[in-house]
């Protein structure tokens, strides 16, 4: 098999490990009928060429204490490049993620926030940061997310 040909058993195993991380070589050999030692090789495979670049933990941190999420949208000036459009926005603690796209807005923040005064202060941060003309705030009601992993 070429190293670098990703074919629908190595996609399944990406689905597998997606849903749950901490499933077992095992459980996905059965899973996917195969044998423990090919699907091991697999992962190991997938972790090399970075395909699988880590394993983590989905937490719900509105069960943790009274954290809540937004969504931000960032309008720039127009000669703004993305590395200082991602800049605006990575470099505060409360920013789980940037999103830069094309179009209208710029780009797309995800954070979490204590309460309505922290996101204030959260967006007045973002407004500061030099370069950007206008945010709009949509508070997040619910969420749902679709195990899968990233595809090109």
């Amino acid at each position: 098999m070429d190293t670098g040909a990703i074919d629908g058993v190595d996609r399944a195993i990406l689905d597998l490990l997606v849903q749950d991380g901490r499933r077992t070589v095992t459980d996905i050999a059965e899973r996917i009928s195969m044998s423990v030692s090919p699907v091991k090789r697999r992962i190991d495979r997938l972790e090399r060429l970075g395909i699988i670049v880590g394993y983590t933990a989905v937490v719900d941190r509105s069960k943790l204490d009274s954290v809540f999420e937004a969504f931000v949208e960032l309008r720039f000036s127009g000669d703004t490049d993305v590395e200082t459009i991602t800049m605006a926005a990575s470099r505060i603690p409360e920013v789980l993620e940037v999103f830069t796209v094309a179009g209208d807005p710029d780009a797309l923040v995800r954070l979490h926030a204590s309460g309505v005064e922290h996101l204030r202060e959260i967006i007045n941060e973002l407004r500061r940061s030099g370069q950007v003309i206008g945010t709009k705030t949509l508070m997040v009601l619910g969420t749902w997310r679709r195990a899968m992993y990233m595809r090109d």
